[in-house]
């Protein structure tokens, strides 16, 4: 930064003693009377043009001198040179954000590609737990009926051994044999006989 400033001041200083000699030549000049009153038309046609540039220019004071209106361009190119520097280092600062943006980009996408790989193989490991959940299901549904259906068949074998035996049915063992639990088939097996 001291670098920028001190050519900076170099060129200030350079701009201002051009500015002085640039200004200063003119006013040495040797006047001399005009030699006639011709009018040419296209120094008329200049003169316009000229009024016309300075329409859009601010108007100096008349009472300025030479070195006035140097140290006043002087201190408008040092307030400019400063602008544009600041100006520079915004755009420096813009360029290592964006750098430090893409590079964060760059790791972003990654995770996100690994992230995305990963809720794939989640996704198909569910699917295959859920297939095997609903075959575990059915195998379960299954072994239900084939426990029923055994079930049944021993409590249809305990009522014949029963009735071989000499003993009596009451309704609730046949309820029991209808519900096909086994519970109130053994409750109806532990009943003392009656005579």
């Amino acid at each position: 930064m001291e670098k920028n400033t001190m050519q900076t001041k170099k060129k200030i200083i350079g701009l201002v003693i051009l500015l002085v000699t640039i200004f200063l030549l003119p006013g040495c000049s040797y006047i001399q009377k005009p030699a006639g009153l011709a009018v040419d038309s296209a120094a008329v046609g200049r003169q316009q043009n000229d009024s016309v540039a300075k329409r859009f220019q601010e108007p100096d004071s008349k009472d300025s001198t030479v070195v006035e209106s140097a140290m006043k361009l002087s201190g408008e190119y040092a307030k400019l040179s400063l602008e544009a520097a600041q100006l520079r280092q915004q755009n420096e600062d813009f360029i290592a954000k964006n750098r430090q943006l893409n590079e964060q980009v760059v790791s972003l996408d990654a995770q996100l590609q690994q992230a995305q790989k990963e809720l794939a193989q989640a996704n198909n490991l569910l699917i295959e737990m859920r297939v095997e959940l609903n075959n575990w299901k059915a195998d379960i549904l299954g072994f239900r009926n084939e426990m029923r259906n055994a079930e049944t068949a021993q409590l249809e074998t305990l009522l014949r051994i029963l009735k071989v035996l000499g003993g009596q049915v009451t309704t609730e063992s046949a309820r029991a044999e209808n519900a096909s639990t086994v519970g109130s088939a053994v409750a109806s097996l532990n009943k003392p006989d009656q005579p």
